[in-house]
């Protein structure tokens, strides 16, 4: 006799999210406001507007840029104003920032642009594991956009979940 294999997991009706298909793909280039401090302390006003005007704009055309300073020095507010109306026209998107806090600002966009529909009443696993560098916020993020409409939320794999919400 002939053993036939069921897949249970597949015939469960859950629905696996990847996280990872909303990560970012933008390249982000860094304007880093300390290249401009005047001893690495001081933000010079007429030195600053004669670098903007003479800043390579091609190394941030279409290319979301993180604004930020990595030295500890007071910048002025107009400062980030003058170097956002400099990038603006060139870059896809400026943002106040790290890298690394831009792309998690960009992964939560993503994320924000769930088709909620897809997901009513559904049971869902919101895969655990991965290659990139996901983070706590999108989880969260992905979370709070799903629980008002979805059956039930879990986390891991299909075969191996953790509960997080069941709709009474």
């Amino acid at each position: 006799m002939e053993k036939i294999f069921i897949n249970k997991v597949s015939e469960s009706g859950i629905v696996s999210l990847n996280l990872e298909e909303f990560y970012p793909k933008e390249e982000i280039a860094l304007f880093d406001m300390k290249d401009y401090l005047f001893m690495g302390l001081i933000l010079k006003e007429k030195d600053f507007r004669e670098d903007l005007k003479n800043l390579n704009l091609s190394i941030y055309k279409d290319k979301v840029v993180a604004v930020t300073c990595s030295a500890d020095a007071v910048i002025p507010m107009w400062a980030y104003m003058l170097a956002a109306s400099y990038l603006q026209p060139v870059a896809s998107e400026v943002a106040f920032g790290t890298a690394k806090e831009i792309k998690t600002m960009l992964l939560l966009k993503n994320i924000a642009q769930l088709p909620l529909d897809d997901f009513a009443d559904k049971r869902i696993v919101i895969k655990g594991c991965g290659d990139l560098p996901v983070g706590e916020a999108a989880y969260l993020q992905a979370t709070k956009l799903l629980r008002p409409v979805a059956k039930s939320i879990m986390y891991g794999e299909p075969c191996s979940t953790v509960p997080i919400f069941k709709k009474k």
